[in-house]
């Protein structure tokens, strides 16, 4: 006859007894694991939350420009004016362009994006809108822009010449890197580079809308203007985004946070 152990003969207590194990209904957990799985899932897709420094410089010249949505608004005060100008008369389209800006300043207004560059817009459509009145014709329009290429051509071909290079002097004032790099002759090439294709953007709106203007060619002065407005200008944006970017030169924002990094790893 065996020997009963120990335990055997014993009255079992609560604590001979695993607790219950919780029942979860199908549902609830179904919708557990696929939170579950979306959270591993985007852990799994999303990159590591660290700013890209091209990123970021890509987006401060954005910015600075007034942004894709800015470069294309500032095409469609023109787009109005000349078709305007054709089916009714020079007073219509000087209003509908006028019109055309305040739209956009409010609308920049109201959706609280870069109001600046909306402002700048409007301001400049009422300084061409003014000289086409006082000139009497629609050409008048393009005389502002035509003479801000000239200007501006010739500013940074003298910044070339006198060795101040504007495209250099430009980010430097505005991003806080001063005018230290003037000594760096690999900075002083970069920055010659990128005044050089500013300097070549606005000579070539000024020759060709020039001609076009003493031809009378206002349907044609829209289409160079549009065509050579933000097309080249984001060429030319391009070419300083190499320039800075080839320099060192990121957004004083962006460098201070590489400095700091090495310094909270230790």
């Amino acid at each position: 006859m065996p020997i009963p152990s120990n335990d055997e003969g014993r009255v079992p207590t609560e604590l001979d007894y695993d607790p219950p194990t919780e029942v979860i209904p199908a549902a609830e957990l179904n919708a557990r694991l696929a939170a579950e799985y979306a959270a591993l899932e985007r852990e799994a897709t999303t990159p590591e939350a660290e700013d890209d420094p091209d990123e970021e410089l890509e987006q401060t010249l954005l910015e600075q420009m007034g942004g894709i949505s800015g470069l294309i608004y500032s095409s469609l005060p023109v787009l109005v004016f000349v078709p305007v100008n054709s089916l009714a008369n020079l007073t219509a389209a000087i209003w509908a362009s006028l019109g055309v800006a305040a739209a956009i300043l409010v609308w920049r207004l109201v959706r609280r994006g870069a109001i600046q560059p909306a402002i700048s817009g409007f301001l400049g459509v009422g300084v061409c809108a003014f000289i086409a009145y006082r000139m009497g014709e629609a050409k008048g329009f393009f005389l502002f822009g035509i003479y801000a290429s000239l200007i501006y051509g010739g500013a940074f071909l003298m910044s070339l010449v006198v060795r101040w290079p504007l495209a250099g002097v430009i980010w430097g004032a505005l991003n806080g890197h001063g005018t230290g790099w003037r000594s760096d002759r690999r900075a002083m090439r970069l920055y010659d580079i990128a005044t050089a294709v500013w300097a070549l953007v606005f000579v070539a709106r000024y020759v060709v809308q020039n001609h076009l203007y003493a031809s009378n060619s206002t349907g044609l002065l829209a289409v160079a203007r549009i065509g050579m407005g933000w097309p080249l200008t984001a060429v030319a944006a391009l070419v300083t985004f190499w320039a800075v970017r080839k320099a060192g030169h990121l957004p004083v924002k962006s460098a201070k946070a590489d400095e700091s990094e090495p310094e909270s790893a230790a």
